[in-house]
């Protein structure tokens, strides 16, 4: 069986997300013989989008696709690079004539792989239904590749698991991104295709979901506006591996990841 070995990276955040994934990526991309590396890079710019500076970085380490969501668009210079740069995505459900891409088909030695970027609706923006594109975009994609991949941006759980069960069969994998908390719920569904609701966040734990906690904290008591700023603090990284048959784009394994272990001394 001729395999595809897929890495993604959870949500980076930050320069000390950043600086994990600089120090370990290249040793995972050989330790999974990776064909296609993908990471959800939204806060890699100091929690708030991806600018051209993170993109190189992200780039020049060897991954192939950054994928986005609802903080892409949260600083100018993000917006700017989704006009120029085609392999950093945003969520492809965003209303017609916003910029940037939302999927691409990409080469690499196994094929072809379709990588879509998609947001959810419960409790986030109220944009395009992410179902519906999903059944547009899948349609266009079929004719080039059985390979494909969805980055599923979305706070609720049952949105994703409704995606997931929607989808199966019909795509390679999906990722559920947006939370910054790893479930550990990895699994190929019955049609093929391999799935985990969260894939976790690269970056900080000692925080609120990569913000320092006294200003999370004031925020929910004070119920007011607080400056967002990076935490430094034990920072992990988080990522998932999957083998997708290349002939049927079928999951065929996987294994969660999240360096260091929380459970183990390193």
């Amino acid at each position: 069986m001729a395999a595809l070995n897929l890495l993604f990276i959870g949500d980076i955040v930050g320069k000390p997300g950043l600086d994990l994934v600089q120090t370990w990526l290249p040793s995972l991309i050989q330790k999974y013989k990776a064909d296609l590396v993908i990471a959800n890079g939204e806060n890699a710019s100091d929690g708030k989008g991806c600018t051209e500076k993170e993109g190189k970085i992200l780039f020049d380490l060897g991954v192939n696709i950054i994928t986005g969501g609802n903080h892409t668009w949260d600083k100018h210079q993000s917006q700017e690079y989704l006009k120029k740069e085609q392999k950093a995505l945003r969520p492809l459900n965003y209303p017609k004539g916003t910029y940037g891409n939302g999927h691409f088909v990409v080469e690499t030695k196994k094929g072809k792989v379709g990588v879509i970027n998609l947001q959810g609706r419960t409790f986030m923006a109220s944009i395009d239904c992410p179902f519906r594109t999903a059944d547009w975009i899948l349609a266009k994609l079929k004719s080039e590749t059985n390979m494909i991949f969805i980055d599923f941006h979305a706070e609720a759980t049952a949105e994703k698991l409704a995606m997931i069960s929607y989808l199966d069969g019909k795509i390679s994998a999906l990722v559920g991104t947006h939370t910054h908390i790893q479930t550990a719920d990895e699994r190929i569904f019955p049609n093929g295709t391999g799935y985990i609701t969260d894939v976790g966040m690269t970056g900080p734990y000692e925080s609120v979901i990569g913000m320092k906690t006294q200003a999370a904290i004031n925020r929910f008591i004070y119920q007011t506006p607080q400056k967002y700023e990076t935490a430094e603090n034990d920072v992990h990284l988080s990522g998932i591996f999957f083998k997708i048959d290349t002939e049927t784009g079928k999951t065929v394994e996987l294994e969660r990841i999240i360096f260091p272990d929380f459970t183990k001394k390193v």
